[in-house]
């Protein structure tokens, strides 16, 4: 389940500890939403700046299972770059005649 917090009530004129709790939660505007995770660490949260806050629970639909499609893995084909005819063998102090 997900909580969608909303900041109703400017911290301007609370203590610093709730106002460092409404930045925790993500929140820096009055009328910004969040969707945080349902957990205890996130309760306490928002029990410490209630008066402050708009709380719903989002119930979150089953999630649906992907299709796995098949895809056959294209095998790279590398070649190797043509040398230039200088290069090709021999001994590399040889001058190339015309």
């Amino acid at each position: 389940m997900k909580l969608q917090i909303t900041l109703k009530k400017s911290p301007i004129s609370s203590l610093q500890v709730q106002k460092d709790t409404v930045a925790a939660l993500g929140l820096r505007k009055v009328g910004q939403t969040v969707m945080k995770e349902d957990n205890p660490c996130i309760r306490g949260q928002i029990f410490r700046v209630q008066h402050m806050l708009d709380i719903q629970e989002i119930k979150e639909a089953p999630k649906r299972k992907r299709a796995t499609s098949k895809v056959k893995a294209i095998p790279e084909v590398m070649e190797e770059p043509a040398q230039p005819e200088e290069q090709q063998g021999g001994n590399p102090d040889e001058v190339a005649r015309d």
